[in-house]
This record gives structure tokens, sequence and C-alpha cells, in this order.
């Protein structure tokens, strides 16, 4: 069946998205056929609104319709530790818990030669500026456990290593509630060596 040239354009739109393949693609554009002319116009207009009054914040690089945002304003926060992330999505899990009451630090991406991502293209230079005007005693690595994140991790530490009184990465390992035959090799390998004592 040959689809019509809008609703083509929109199956393309949502296929840009990461994770969305063509056929959630189009179950997702069929979905928008299926609005009304009001919800359609209200779908369309939160993606105008977002794009229009959601920026990044001048402090720390999170999305924010205020700048600073809520967390770099708040004076709840505890100011001397600084939590980096890869992404400003990173923030909500750690939030949700409410484990962590510090200020972040969003690289806007991770550290990656082979698709020509250095230092350079993340927001380092201005970490490395909030470390000199701030009072940062414990710089917290919370990049993704992957090849990346860890490149990015091990480069931040040399970095700041002379600058902060503290650097820490975030414990890896075994997730609560798993179970030992669905464990790769690596995610064991790191339980292994963060072991505690009990």
């Amino acid at each position: 069946m040959q689809i019509p040239a809008s609703l083509e354009r929109l199956v393309e739109e949502f296929s840009r998205f990461p994770g969305i393949g063509r056929k959630t693609a189009q179950r997702l554009a069929f979905r928008v056929l299926s609005y009304s002319p009001d919800e359609a116009r209200n779908f369309a207009e939160a993606i105008v609104r977002v794009k229009e009054q959601i920026r990044p914040c001048s402090s720390c690089f999170v999305f924010t319709d205020n700048d600073p945002c809520n967390i770099c304003s708040s004076n709840s926060r505890e100011r001397t530790q600084l939590c980096v992330v890869e992404q400003a999505n990173n923030i909500l899990p750690i939030e949700k818990s409410g484990i962590f009451h510090g200020l972040y630090h969003v690289l806007n991406g991770s550290i990656s030669p082979l698709d020509g991502i250095g230092p350079e293209q993340l927001t380092v230079a201005q970490l490395k500026q909030r470390i000199q005007n701030e009072q940062i005693e414990e710089l917290i690595l919370a990049t993704n456990p992957t090849v990346q994140g860890e490149a990015t991790a091990l480069f931040l530490q040399h970095e700041f290593e002379n600058q902060v009184t503290r650097i820490t990465r975030l414990a890896r390992g075994l997730p609560a509630g798993g179970d030992l035959d669905y464990v790769d090799d690596v995610t064991l390998s790191e339980a292994f060596s963060g072991r505690q004592p009990f």
C-alpha cells in the first residue's frame, strides 16, 4: 500500500527518534491520524512551545524554562557536591530517587574519538570554570558504564584530580533483584571488584 506523502513525512519524522524503527514510527503516525483536530493542534503546539520556551541552564546545562534552573537557584541544595552526567535526562532518575541533594553539570555527550567527539565538543570548559569559581569539594562522575562513559570519566578524573578534594564514581555491579544467570561478564567483574564488607 502506498501511503500519502504527508503521512510518509510524519513517519520519517518519528523514525528520527532514537530507538524508533519504521514500524513503531508508522504506529505513532497512524495514532496521530486518529486524533481529533483539537488534539492534533495541541500536540503540534506542545512541540512548538517546547522549542520556544525550553533552553539549557546557563550554569549546569539542564533543560529549563527558567535561567538559572530550579536546582541551581535552590538554597536547599548541597553546593559543595557536583554530579556530572552525560545528558540532561540522566538527572531525572537521580532526582526521582531522592538520594542526591547537590548540584549537577551536564556534559551534553561523552568522549568518543571514533565519532570525532572530544572534550572540546562537550561542556568541559564550563565545568572547569565552575570548579574554579564555586566551592566544589566533591566531583561525582555519573557517566554511563559504556566505553565512551568510562573514557569520559577517566578524562575528567585526570583533568580535575588536583582541583577538587574528592572525585568519586557511581558504584557499578549487580542490580537489586537481579539473577546471576542473566548477568554479563563486565557487570559481574564490576560487582566483584566493588564488593564491600558484609
